[in-house]
């Protein structure tokens, strides 16, 4: 008999390969979104020199005797200037907890603005910016009870809205306006909390899936379902295992020859014997008139006048045996198979 589908050991073993693949890459693409950004040479990072870092901003803060506290956790904010690089990675409930804490906020760039501006000079248009003058603004427009630069600066209460951070990077910072701007908004108060969240830190408030675009999880599903269609594609029967003839003729002493010495090599003694007794007890039982699976040794004992202890020892028995005890065992099944066949 062959069957002709393959099985589900078949099917494991082509697919374990991919998928170990597929788990080893998403593992990564997880570990880098959550550690991506972190370190010194950032965008908007305080301790950076490069172009779009913010050593000069806060630099200029400390001279003026703001004390800059950069952190990425943001947990100590009461009486400070709380500004926020990326808000969109932080819980919102969370954020307005720490914005109600803090003196006064500066949020950059949050989601969802009105509508989205090229970076420009644009003059203030308010009485909340005309210190700092022209500047470079631009990004997302919001609103606000107080707005500034075409929108894209806003106050409401004690949180202000600036839609584009180059006025805080070393690149942009010495242009127009963009120094005194940056001053205005993050010197309001003598203590600085820069908060620099990342992907680790939205994850500590919300899961993994949370964090996971929309698009991405229809595309896994529509993956998800495709794999399944596949599977069961390939592990679908055609029908019912059919008999085939085999392309040689094998013997029958091949056969026995060939699984004996696979017991042999395999040092099976013991299971060589429960299967001699095990055969033995399966033809006496039509011979007897047992029914298959009864213990057929009073039976036996009655024919051959042989002590029923002695017969259900030979028939049961579950002690190991060697190769000598086998063939010892083997000569004595035979032997009382005789007895009750001439009985």
């Amino acid at each position: 008999m062959t069957a002709v589908s393959p099985d589900a050991g078949r099917i494991w073993t082509a697919a374990r390969g991919p998928l170990l693949i597929g788990v080893i890459i998403l593992f990564a693409a997880v570990v880098v979104t959550l550690l991506r950004g972190s370190g010194e040479g950032g965008a908007l990072d305080p301790r950076s020199f490069q172009p779009e870092g913010s050593h000069a901003v806060a630099r200029l803060l400390e001279q003026n005797g703001v004390r800059v506290e950069l952190t990425d956790n943001a947990s100590s904010v009461d009486g400070a200037t709380l500004f926020v690089t990326q808000p969109d990675l932080i819980d919102p409930q969370r954020l307005a907890d720490l914005s109600l804490r803090a003196s006064s906020t500066v949020l950059l760039a949050p989601s969802p603005g009105l509508r989205r501006l090229e970076p420009e000079t644009r003059q203030p248009g308010c009485p909340l910016a005309d210190g700092a003058g022209a500047a470079t603004t631009g990004g997302f427009t919001y609103e606000g009870e107080q707005s500034c630069y075409d929108s894209t600066l806003v106050r409401t209460g004690s949180v202000t809205t600036i839609g584009y951070g180059g006025i805080f990077t070393n690149r942009d910072l010495d242009e127009e306006g963009n120094a005194a701007l940056a001053l205005s908004l993050l010197g309001q108060h003598e203590r600085l909390v820069w908060y620099m969240p990342s992907a680790a830190d939205r994850s500590q408030q919300k899961s993994l899936t949370d964090l996971v675009p929309d698009g991405w999880k229809y595309g896994a599903l529509q993956l998800g379902v495709a794999a399944v269609l596949i599977a069961v594609w390939r592990a679908r029967r055609l029908g019912r295992v059919v008999p085939e003839p085999l392309p040689v003729v094998v013997r029958a002493a091949e056969t026995v020859e060939g699984r004996a010495r696979l017991y042999r090599r395999s040092h099976a003694a013991s299971h060589a014997a429960s299967v001699l007794r095990q055969a033995t007890r399966d033809r006496l039982a039509p011979l007897l008139g047992v029914p298959p699976g009864d213990d057929p040794s009073e039976e036996i004992a009655r024919r051959t006048s042989r002590p029923v202890t002695s017969v259900r020892a030979l028939l049961y028995d579950k002690e190991p045996v060697d190769d000598r005890g086998l063939v010892a065992l083997a000569a004595s099944l035979d032997a009382l198979e005789n007895e009750v066949r001439k009985a």
